[in-house]
């Protein structure tokens, strides 16, 4: 496998130095908490080898929340090492993927690196950046093997319904092919809660982590849920080649952080909700960007109107250097640099107002 490094990863925050950065609006997280805030004591654990499948706790954990059962949900490094593990799994050179753009970078460049022939959707902001079922339908070919959508969509904050997402299960049931689901967002709806996809079907893959929701990016903890025994072991074959088992350490934090989601998401939800308000109002001041208003997660992706003229690179420029602002842009997700991703989770409600009203700033001095 060829691999090559994403603009993401080597444009993200981490990368360019937290230091460097004075408004970080580029994450898509919720601001990252202590290991403190948990609650965990780790003093007393024995550093063995653990359960391959993964922490039982946490598995337990994960299950309730899903209505699924324990056996049913393998943990990994992370939700990124789950997309890896399932695009290797299911994709072999010349096997067809479908996919939408845009779209978090792994779940394009792993089936490129495998050598895939890939079909993707894009999503357009003038619909909304709904998802069009009937063009993924034709999509469909007689060496697809798998669907790739995510919902809450990063980075557009969009969701699918629970229809949309019972019509996609039948589809690929259908056509005989695997639907993966990235639901890492999923605590984060601001509606209903929607149902695990993986309970749609044998051939649905759910795949999640605590990285997002729960603050904890640092502790690389994911999970795949599906219900076909059978495919889960292969998914654990792949796992025990890569790394044997995950960290005790990580997943007996994760497990902590996952039992108290009763307390912790509602507070969450209604602190997300005031962010997203912020962005709202910014938005509606600020004439020369225009949104779709997201429905879920913690971030948006806003755009510069097609009719300003602007210097796309000065702006960014200006961003970087004038008012150390991070921001994500379209290019990370192989879109026009006219869009960015803004998350409303990560900042403070202070640094959430400056670092937008930077961008605007940008936008006077990339127009002038």
């Amino acid at each position: 496998m060829k691999y090559v490094r994403m603009p993401i990863e080597v444009e993200s925050p981490e990368e360019r130095g937290y230091n460097n950065i004075r408004f970080n609006l580029a994450e898509s997280s919720v601001t990252d908490r202590p290991l403190s805030a948990l609650k965990v004591d780790l003093s007393g654990i024995v550093l063995a080898y653990g359960d391959h499948r993964g922490h039982l706790p946490l598995r337990t954990e994960i299950a309730a929340d899903g209505n699924v059962e324990p056996s049913q949900v393998l943990t990994t490094a992370g939700a990124a090492g789950a997309l890896f593990m399932i695009a290797t799994t299911l994709l072999q050179t010349g096997d067809h993927l479908v996919v939408v753009r845009p779209n978090y970078a792994t779940n394009l460049e792993t089936p490129r690196a495998i050598g895939c022939e890939i079909t993707i959707v894009d999503l357009a902001f003038e619909k909304g950046f709904a998802l069009d079922l009937d063009r993924i339908a034709k999509a469909i070919r007689p060496n697809t093997k798998l669907i790739s959508l995510t919902t809450p969509h990063n980075p557009t904050g969009t969701c699918l319904d629970s229809a949309t997402l019972k019509r996609a299960a039948a589809l690929t049931a259908k056509a005989g092919c695997h639907l993966l689901v990235d639901e890492t967002y999923r605590d984060m709806v601001f509606g209903p809660k929607p149902p695990l996809a993986a309970t749609l079907g044998p051939q649905v893959i759910s795949v999640s982590s605590v990285s997002k929701s729960y603050g904890i990016p640092g502790v690389r903890v994911g999970w795949i849920v599906n219900t076909d025994a059978a495919l889960i072991e292969r998914f654990l074959a792949a796992k025990e080649q890569i790394g044997i088992c995950g960290s005790l350490l990580d997943e007996t934090s994760a497990a902590a952080a996952v039992a108290e989601r009763h307390t912790f998401l509602p507070a969450l939800r209604t602190r997300l909700a005031e962010g997203r308000e912020i962005v709202a109002n910014w938005i509606a001041s600020e004439t020369r960007m225009e949104w779709i208003r997201p429905e879920g997660g913690c971030v948006c992706f806003p755009r510069i109107k097609a009719a300003v003229a602007i210097d796309i690179d000065r702006f960014y420029h200006a961003l970087d250097a004038d008012f150390s602002v991070a921001v994500g842009p379209g290019h990370w997700f192989e879109m026009d640099r006219r869009f960015m991703r803004i998350g409303y989770g990560w900042p403070t409600e202070e640094e959430l107002k400056s670092g937008l009203a930077a961008i605007s700033a940008a936008l006077d001095a990339a127009t002038a």
